[in-house]
């Protein structure tokens, strides 16, 4: 009798244990699905998803690591010059030509979509139609990294959309077909209006292959690059498709995507921000060019071969507060 009872108590505790783990195990299960949720974002969402993996310190329960922004130490009055993230970075007063900050600065170094500000350059030297329509071709397709793109084979868009998306988005088809339709003899001409662009500005450490910046050949310094986005801003097209935060455009009789800009800095209006790029393949790392005027400072920046999608931004806001604070 007493063996019977002693079984049935521990069937009762067994039974108990299962069924208590059953329930903890739906409860995480549910608590991880409301928590992918509050993650989602929307282009209509008032936070930036990347700004606010920047604002917001990482949690014991975080995997990854990420870069802080970090803030210049004053000692004596005078700020000390921030560490940056990236490999390599810049900023240079274009007022009086000192330089603000450095850090390999004349290390040659693969510069990924940063390529598509001497790209749009040359292509407005050509002083081709901006209202005319181009036909996305096969040749524009990336066939080196196979990138996404909406930009299908026999769409017809204005070089000034094409433009725009190249800019902004850092679209690599729209970059395409705006350099291979500039000049006569297309793309090998364009190529080489690039590389005569970039020593006509002094880029004495830079080679241009292709006008998307997707092969890894494409290279260049933080210095020579801060002269090619002082140069950028004189375009008054460039000035404006760098900075806007974000366009609908038709791409079919009954198809409106809506684009955004690449760089979070300029959809959240961290700073002032005339000229903006961002880049990104693996060989380059996360690239950022920026002009900024800083308490009325013209500021060039570079920040090539940064840690993650945050690095390259962190530096830049740890920049801008460097020079807020010399004043």
């Amino acid at each position: 009798m007493i063996k019977k009872i002693l079984i049935l108590i521990l069937c009762s505790t067994f039974l108990g244990t299962s069924y208590a783990a059953k329930n903890s195990s739906a409860t995480k299960a549910k608590t991880h699905k409301k928590v992918k949720k509050k993650k989602t974002y929307s282009s209509s969402n008032k936070g930036d998803p990347i700004l606010d993996a920047i604002n917001t310190p990482a949690t014991t329960t975080s995997k990854r690591r990420k870069p802080k922004p970090v803030t210049p130490v004053v000692s004596g009055g005078i700020p000390r010059q921030p560490r940056l993230i990236s490999y390599a970075g810049y900023a240079v007063d274009l007022n009086t030509g000192e330089a603000l900050v450095s850090k390999n600065a004349s290390s040659q170094l693969s510069i990924a979509s940063i390529t598509k500000l001497m790209t749009a350059m040359v292509m407005l030297d050509s002083g081709a139609d901006l209202d005319e329509y181009i036909t996305i071709e096969e040749d524009d397709v990336d066939h080196l990294k196979n990138t996404f793109s909406r930009l299908r084979v026999g769409m017809q868009l204005r070089r000034r959309d094409l433009l725009l998306l190249a800019l902004m988005s850092s679209e690599n088809r729209a970059a395409h077909a705006i350099a291979r339709t500039a000049y006569p003899g297309g793309i090998n001409v364009f190529i080489q209006k690039m590389n005569a662009k970039a020593k006509a500005l002094g880029m004495n450490n830079s080679q241009f292959y292709d006008p998307t910046g997707l092969t890894p050949r494409n290279k260049s310094t933080a210095i020579d690059l801060t002269k090619m986005v002082a140069a950028a801003y004189k375009y008054e097209a460039i000035r404006e498709d760098t900075t806007t935060k974000g366009a609908d455009v038709m791409l079919g009789r009954n198809y409106t995507h809506h684009y955004m800009n690449s760089d979070a800095l300029v959809r959240t209006d961290k700073f002032q921000i005339e000229v903006s790029k961002t880049g990104f393949i693996n060989e380059a790392g996360h690239c950022l060019v920026l002009y900024a005027v800083v308490d009325n400072r013209p500021i060039a920046m570079a920040f090539l071969n940064s840690v993650g999608k945050n690095g390259r931004l962190v530096d830049a806001m740890a920049v801008e507060r460097y020079v807020d604070q010399m004043q």
